[in-house]
């Protein structure tokens, strides 16, 4: 089910993209292929070495909201500019876009062929009468597919990320897999276990007493409250993997299973060691303040968590399931 869901939403993301590209298009959002006249205010001349003229390219915040309609600028356009000619006699004009630009061409230079830089095709240049200032006519390089674009690079962007925190993940996995298996082979674990024994009784009730399951979710539960997130994972999993062997009817969650994930959402932390280090490397002046917060938040969360749980599966709706599973 939850696949049909994620390709629902991105047929639906891809659908509204469309759309919003095409009214762009209708709209003449962009002014594709209308020449723009500006002032040209030359700094540099050409030379016998440098065929390019480089100065400012000046426009009111009328004249640009005319060009592009309103809102496109909200003052006046002073953007700095390279005019290039070729021995062909073709001109061609590229504008750096930054923090000074006018919306409408910050928006154009985040889709442009060559990010945040803008280019056109000089149609006339005319020099003043004092050579430092020149009419220029010029096109801007066609943007188009803005949204359509976006949505594929999102994509590839976050594929790329996902490749990144699963390889990630493999070193933490082996080294708490190892740890635990070390452990379990000392004896460490069935301690560990027993003198929990009175609390995960409690919580998992399902689980017999010395079942790899209990240790798995002991450590991942205790790494959580460290606030060693990725240390949890790999134990988090190890543990759903061993409830699944106790599972009677696979493809429906056990009470065991459901309440261990509720305790995993609700988060509870004595220490939140990640988002401590994080307020540190942004440079908060008390990273630790969190502390008390967290402990608060948290516990609510578990405790709401595991008696939501605890309600909800003894109700017959959420009870036929394994009933029937167990028949």
């Amino acid at each position: 089910m939850l696949n049909y869901i994620w390709i629902s939403l991105i047929a639906l993301g891809i659908l509204v993209a469309a759309g919003s590209d095409i009214a762009d298009e209708v709209g003449d959002r962009y002014r594709n292929g209308v020449p723009l006249d500006v002032r040209f205010e030359v700094a540099k001349r050409p030379s016998p070495l440098r065929a390019t003229w480089e100065g400012t390219i000046v426009l009111s915040e009328g004249e640009f909201n005319t060009h592009y309609g309103p809102g496109a600028a909200d003052s006046a356009v002073r953007q700095g500019a390279i005019i290039s000619a070729d021995g062909s006699g073709r001109s061609t004009v590229v504008i750096a876009v930054g923090e000074s630009s006018p919306f409408r061409w910050k928006e154009m230079g985040r889709h442009a062929a060559e990010k945040d830089r803008l280019t056109g095709s000089v149609v006339s240049m005319k020099l003043g009468g004092d050579g430092d200032t020149a009419s220029v006519r010029m096109v801007m390089e066609p943007v188009r597919f803005v949204k359509l674009k976006a949505v594929t690079a999102a994509a590839l962007d976050y594929a790329a990320t996902a490749v990144q925190i699963s390889i990630g993940l493999i070193g933490v996995m082996a080294l708490w897999l190892g740890i635990m298996k070390v452990a379990e082979e000392a004896g460490l674990l069935k301690i560990i276990t027993r003198l929990l024994a009175p609390f995960t009784h409690r919580l998992f009730p399902d689980v017999p007493p010395d079942h790899p399951a209990l240790a798995a979710m002991i450590m991942n539960i205790a790494a959580n409250m460290l606030g060693l997130n990725n240390a949890a994972t790999p134990m988090g999993l190890k543990a759903m993997e061993e409830l699944n062997r106790l599972n009677p009817r696979l493809g429906t969650a056990t009470n065991a299973m459901v309440t261990f994930l509720a305790i995993n959402t609700g988060g509870l932390v004595l220490i939140p060691a990640t988002a401590i280090a994080v307020r540190a490397a942004a440079g908060s002046a008390n990273p630790g303040i969190i502390i008390g917060t967290s402990i608060i938040g948290s516990g609510c969360a578990t405790i709401a968590g595991i008696a939501a749980s605890r309600i909800l599966q003894r109700l017959p709706r959420y009870r036929r399931g394994m009933e029937a599973g167990n028949g």
